[in-house]
């Protein structure tokens, strides 16, 4: 069902059973997918792939021209997934030349206030707090939860199952599984209660938890850690998942406060 206060461009594709409501402004070269819904005040930018069942809350901008001033106009994109809600006031950016195109995936939600800048990589099931600003071409792992009025820098990866708590300053990767805090931001132990959430067993929460023993309570450095690890831990997809993030960081993963502070292995883990 479509008001006829709203502007829609005829170039624009829109399936069957979309709402959309009055005032909302649906651009050219836009892909909406059936099921969705456009609230009053939305703007759907061209370069806009919007999947099935999403919902636009009023004021929510996507696909909007980067933030970048290396961008010169290239056609670039902005692919959202089917299931996802952005809501009021949410932005998100199209993509540059770098990358061409900005994703969030399927079954999302992004509160409002939250910017997803250029060239970002959201996976599924990913929650992004109200007002959680995020810089270009940050990558979050499917199932990664980032807090409210949390700032990540550009780069920055957060790596599946990863919680970021609220209000963190986030300028280095966070490991998958483990929890964020502190200023600067630091591993305060592994998401266990997300993992439990989610299906994960006893017995591979505690395979994750003696994992990041090697990394962060040990005393060794990333490479020794990932030595270990391999030599010691029999394979598991966990264990392959964090290995490799831990590898490929660029930016650097976050440290432990633990190991300087001397609190107990007992109380990182809780």
């Amino acid at each position: 069902m479509t008001q006829s206060l709203a502007y829609i461009h005829p170039d624009a594709k829109i399936a069957q059973n979309v709402a959309i409501e009055p005032f909302a402004m649906i651009h050219g070269d836009v892909e909406i997918g059936e099921g969705s819904w456009i609230g009053s005040h939305a703007v759907i930018n061209s370069g806009a792939r919007i999947g099935k069942n999403c919902k636009i809350y009023p004021g929510a901008v996507v696909s909007a021209t980067p933030q970048d001033l290396k961008y010169n106009n290239e056609y670039t994109l902005t692919v959202v997934g089917d299931n996802t809600t952005i809501r009021e006031y949410a932005t998100i950016s199209r993509g540059t030349e770098e990358h061409w195109k900005t994703v969030v995936g399927s079954d999302c939600l992004i509160m409002a206030y939250a910017h997803v800048a250029h060239d970002c990589r959201v996976g599924n099931n990913v929650i992004i707090g109200n007002n959680v600003q995020m810089a270009g071409h940050v990558h979050v792992g499917d199932w990664a939860i980032v807090s409210a009025l949390s700032a990540v820098h550009q780069f920055v990866k957060i790596g599946i199952h990863a919680f970021v708590s609220g209000a963190s300053l986030v300028r280095k990767d966070v490991p998958p599984f483990t929890k964020a805090a502190r200023e600067p931001i630091s591993y305060v132990g592994i998401n266990s209660v997300g993992l439990r959430r989610r299906g994960y067993t006893n017995e591979q929460i505690i395979e994750i938890q003696n994992i990041y023993r090697y990394v962060y309570m040990k005393g060794l450095n990333n490479a020794e850690a990932l030595q270990k690890i391999e030599l010691e831990m029999p394979p598991s997809d966990e264990r392959d998942e964090i290995i490799n993030f831990i590898r490929n960081s660029e930016r650097g993963i976050m440290k432990s406060p633990f190991q300087t502070t001397g609190a107990s292995e007992t109380e990182a883990q809780s």
